[in-house]
């Protein structure tokens, strides 16, 4: 019955493994399925935000627009009920209208009308028979003084698309006098919003409230004039809003479109921004398609892996099995193996060890077998050792693998990986365990060559740029939250490039060293970081510092490079090498509008202040806040 349950268990064994490498794929699938999707999902978002932002920005541009033009029409009206139309008075008129025109490009054309609806000045001109027009028909019956945006038509002047803006002025008894119209050109809002690269497939539109298109970003020559009245925007009640979005297929060119739409408050007027989905798309697409690649290689590495190991879980246990029957068939399949094999009591006593222990720790079987197992475990690795063995013993588990350090005789410290498996006598019960480990060290080593590779710059020793601004944003997120200082100085050597030409690359690689250990010695602090900022520059992060801790640590670097000595013929008046410091010191906590870049900056301004200042000096920039705002009051 003993031997029918443990073939039993290990039929049941391979399908238990399948099962479970076939659910980490397809666990590993769907997660990565889900992030694409999330990741599409935040893609179309951000989108969604910086389309609805331009509409909203490109609307108060059309009401600019016609604030603009409609300044120019109330002061013609002013004059008209105050001068009258009498010759002079169109003459003076005709010439602020010729000079706001040559002055502002969006101008069209401005003109006045008498009541009949004939010409007092130059017909700029907007239409042909401008009595029936809707514009001056809406002023000939309505006493309102308002400005009245009229639909887009097309000028015979030039045959150009404008939208037209007029007031009505009257005769001194209050009667209507007649109206002064001006044009926005469609051609000036279309070159304006071709100035927005939104995309190959993408466009700008201005509406009128009507439906009728005002200008667009391409060929708006073709859709100017344009109706879209009978379009969900202008007809669907969830879209009359003053501004959201919507997915639909253009009517214009069949295409799938996202359109983000803001309606003017003021003016009848809807700018609708349009972005082609597939092109918003692609980048997340093209991405997640390597991404997607990336996966399905390591789901079918896995699947290999899984095989391999169901394959090789089932030899160890039929191994087990032969090795709880049968001694010598153990000590056999043992001292065939390149890995150690040992085997280990429940006193943690050695009571057999493969030969291949010589090769792995550099002691013979004899000197080991009766040992304690644990003995040459390095101290910080004993306790989760110790911990595994002990569950081991009390049968809370059946297998483990632990990689710990451990002493080599010849070699000093080695490491060493161990897969663990329970032992049990005739009665089922625990009474012992086997231990296969193999020698793990190059592999160890090489992963530590590759941590620091990733955080440390390989000419000088320093930190590299993606440690500084990991540490940095790590830093400034302390500071905000401890309410201390945070200080940065950035250090460039003056006319390195010349340093170079003259005494060549290997001195100019030495000199970088030479640099890299002053700021080691002055970066002293556990929180201190000196990095290579890159080429020539250099950077300190300095927690818990102010503005003159930063400078006292920067003079001190200036002096330590004085004192090197390094000669740099073309740096005069010294004629040895020096460095411009710029410093920024601020308190996160204080300054909530600004980050880590902010703080960069404001270094990087300094330094280019100590450049432009004669070199060899250091610049402080003050709090980083006052710099800012005073930035950004010029």
């Amino acid at each position: 019955m003993e031997s029918a349950r443990q073939r039993a268990g290990l039929r049941r064994l391979p399908l238990r493994a399948a099962a479970f490498v076939v659910f980490t794929c397809v666990a590993i699938l769907a997660v990565s399925g889900w992030r694409e999707w999330i990741s599409r999902q935040v893609l179309l978002g951000a989108a969604e935000t910086e389309m609805e932002n331009l509409a909203r920005s490109l609307t108060q541009h059309a009401e600019d627009s016609l604030d603009l033009l409609d300044s120019s029409i109330i002061g013609a009206v002013s004059r008209m009920e105050i001068d009258g139309t009498g010759p002079d008075a169109i003459a003076k008129l005709r010439n602020v209208f010729t000079a706001r025109k040559d002055a502002i490009e969006r101008i069209h054309s401005l003109g006045v009308l008498d009541q009949d609806g004939n010409w007092l000045t130059e017909p700029g001109t907007v239409i042909s028979t401008l009595s029936n027009d809707e514009f001056f028909r809406y002023h000939v019956y309505s006493n309102k003084r308002e400005a009245y945006v009229g639909r887009p038509v097309k000028s015979l002047a030039d045959g150009e698309w404008v939208i037209t803006l007029s007031r009505r002025f009257n005769h001194p008894n209050g009667s209507f006098a007649g109206v002064v119209v001006g044009a926005i050109s469609s051609n000036y809002l279309s070159r304006f919003y071709q100035q927005f690269d939104i995309g190959r497939h993408s466009s700008i539109l201005l509406l009128h409230a009507g439906g009728t298109v005002i200008a667009r970003s391409q060929d708006s020559a073709t859709y100017a004039g344009r109706d879209l009245s009978d379009r969900p925007l202008f007809r669907d009640p969830s879209l009359q809003g003053p501004g959201g979005a919507y997915a639909l297929k253009s009517p214009l060119d069949g295409k799938d479109r996202l359109n983000f739409f803001s309606r003017s408050s003021r003016f009848p007027v809807v700018l609708l921004a349009t972005v082609q989905k597939d092109e918003v798309l692609a980048p997340w697409r093209a991405a997640a398609i390597t991404r997607m690649s990336v996966v399905l290689g390591l789901v079918l590495l896995i699947a290999l892996i899984g095989t391999f190991l169901v394959r090789q879980l089932m030899l160890s246990k039929r191994m087990a099995a032969a090795l709880a029957e049968k001694e010598a068939s153990f000590r056999l399949l043992a001292e065939g193996s390149s890995d150690m094999v040992t085997r280990i009591g429940l006193d943690e006593r050695i009571r057999y060890v493969s030969p291949s222990c010589r090769r792995i720790v550099g002691w013979g079987t004899s000197k080991l077998v009766g040992t304690p197992a644990l003995a040459g475990v390095h101290p910080d690795d004993l306790p989760d050792v110790r911990k595994i063995v002990e569950s081991m013993k009390r049968g809370e588990l059946e297998e483990a693998r632990v990689t710990y350090r451990t002493r080599h005789r010849d070699s000093g410290e080695i490491w060493l990986e161990s897969t663990l498996c329970v032992t049990r006598d005739e009665r089922d019960e625990i009474d012992g365990v086997v231990a296969i480990s193999r020698d793990v060290t190059e592999q160890k080593n090489l992963e530590g060559k590759l941590e620091a590779l990733a955080v440390e710059d390989g000419l000088t020793g320093l930190a590299n740029r993606r440690c500084f601004d990991q540490r940095l944003s790590e830093e400034w997120a302390r500071a905000y939250r401890d309410r201390t200082s945070l200080g940065l100085l950035l250090i460039d050597l003056d006319r390195f490039k010349e340093y170079n030409d003259t005494y060549g690359h290997p001195a100019g690689d030495d000199c970088l060293r030479a640099l890299a250990k002053i700021l080691a010695r002055e970066a002293k602090r556990p929180g201190d970081l000196a990095a290579r900022y890159g080429g020539e520059e250099f950077a300190i992060i300095l927690p818990n510092t102010d503005a003159a801790g930063c400078a006292l640590i920067a003079e001190r670097i200036r002096q330590a490079l004085r004192v090197a000595k390094i000669a740099h013929a073309s740096n005069v008046p010294s004629a040895l090498v020096t460095a411009s410091i710029g410093g920024a010191a601020c308190r996160p906590g204080m300054e909530r509008s600004v980050g880590p870049v902010s703080l960069i900056e404001a270094a990087d301004r300094a330094l280019y202040a100590a450049k432009d200042g004669g070199r060899d000096s250091l610049v402080m920039s003050g709090e980083v806040h006052n710099l800012l705002s005073a930035a950004s009051g010029q």
